[in-house]
């Protein structure tokens, strides 16, 4: 059964704390979880929720009758947070922490320890071929973070956006890169690099969906899930049940404030990356939301003055590889199959829609880095360089019907053109 509050008319779209809490209190009985180890797994700081809102509203329903009440930072591939950033993230001061909730335990999530994950099956050529149609025929472990056969009861709590490899995030997607192992991410990461951003980003029922939910339900352990849609910093609706349930009655609203329609595409984008974004890693997403209104031959510029890493996790592979179209790697991938193939997706989400023709790449657009990022390292990884020092968001503002975009936060609203054009479907 999915609980639903949402707040979604035009005179009142937020939902509020009492409201949440309201959800929380149908949704989880304190007495169902008496005596019970609950893991609570939250996004980490490169997602907008109010986080602390629902930690602090099931602390207080269940904080108190279980036997343990933990949080698992959904990581994927990205940095671990220190206890002062999760903190942060639960919306908690530093005496809280020492008080109130000194007996949760904080855990970051390790994808690339194999001693912190356990494989819970496998999905078998067949399995592959049918939830890729036809794609790709192969087997693929799944593995995830071990910690959660510790618990009782599994609790997500996300946020849902359009997003570039999955479609709509949320749901079993915090399992999934979330808290799982690099062969499935690595996998369904190119899977959707390979149907392309514009044919995943927005749609709902996409193959890789299909993939992490197929990889969720190999997870036993007792699974509940609340999804945020929030709109600006406020919560615009709540949904509580299954993973998948959840999932879905949230991405509907989530298509409906989270999509932007432009009546023509632009010649110049200008994406600026929120501070959330700390590394190339994640404000690659200023590319991702922008690509279906970026001309043909148009530039975008993801402005980040204060990136100054292309990632932590990664970045010595991106700087041997650099950020090319989807048919760079197709067209010569005996050469770069061995690469991790996660690494090789973001690269051509950040590049974009491309071809090769007779061994020369020829992209659709340009991608321009206004970073801290050094001019030489641009060049070696096959983007664009501009001095964000040159670069004033007054110039941009209001030129729309000059072809010209100012996109103040980017990276997770998705804007879309009205009709679609010829290149979307990445070929």
């Amino acid at each position: 059964m999915t609980l639903l509050i949402s707040s979604c008319s035009p005179t009142n779209r937020q939902v509020t704390s009492a409201q949440a809490a309201e959800v929380v209190a149908k949704t989880c009985p304190a007495e169902n979880y008496r005596g019970k180890r609950v893991l609570l797994i939250i996004p980490d700081h490169t997602r907008t929720a109010p986080v602390g809102l629902m930690f602090k509203s099931l602390h207080a329903q269940i904080g108190g009758v279980t036997k343990a009440f933990d949080i698992l930072v959904a990581l994927g591939t990205h940095q671990p947070m220190s206890e002062e950033a999760i903190c942060q993230r639960l919306e908690i001061t530093a005496e809280e922490r020492r008080s109130r909730y000194g007996k949760v335990i904080f855990h970051n999530h390790a994808w690339d320890n194999p001693a912190a994950l356990k494989q819970v099956g496998t999905l078998t050529p067949a399995d592959v071929s049918a939830l890729t149609d036809g794609l790709f025929s192969m087997e693929v472990p799944v593995e995830i973070n071990k910690l959660v056969f510790e618990y009782d009861q599994v609790i997500i709590v996300g946020p849902v956006f359009p997003h570039e490899v999955v479609g709509f995030s949320g749901g079993n997607k915090y399992l999934f890169p979330g808290v799982g192992g690099p062969q499935i991410l690595n996998f369904f990461h190119w899977l959707g690099a390979v149907v392309t951003n514009p044919m995943i980003i927005g749609n709902k029922w996409t193959p890789v969906r299909r993939v992490v939910d197929k990889a969720g339900a190999l997870v036993t352990v007792p699974k509940l899930c609340f999804c945020m849609v929030v709109e600006g910093r406020d919560l615009a609706g709540l949904y509580a049940g299954t993973p998948e349930g959840a999932w879905e009655a949230a991405s509907e609203l989530s298509r409906q404030l989270h999509i932007t329609y432009k009546d023509h595409p632009f010649k110049t984008i200008l994406s600026c990356a929120p501070a959330m974004y700390d590394e190339l890693w994640t404000g690659g997403k200023c590319m991702y939301k922008l690509e279906p209104v970026l001309a043909d031959g148009g530039e975008l510029i993801i402005y980040a003055p204060h990136i100054s890493e292309i990632c932590v996790s990664h970045g010595k592979v991106i700087e041997e590889v650099g950020y090319h179209c989807r048919d760079y790697f197709l067209k010569q991938w005996d050469k770069f199959k061995h690469y991790p193939w996660g690494v090789l997706a973001h690269s051509t989400h950040v590049r974009g829609i491309g071809r090769m023709d007779d061994g020369v790449e020829k992209c659709r657009a340009q991608v321009t880095l206004a970073t801290a990022i050094p001019e030489s390292v641009c060049q070696k990884i096959n983007l664009g360089y501009r001095d964000p020092r040159s670069i004033r968001q007054e110039d941009f503002t209001h030129r729309e019907d000059e072809g010209v975009l100012l996109v103040p936060k980017a990276g997770e609203m998705l804007y879309h053109l009205k009709q679609q054009p010829r290149w979307a479907g990445g070929r």
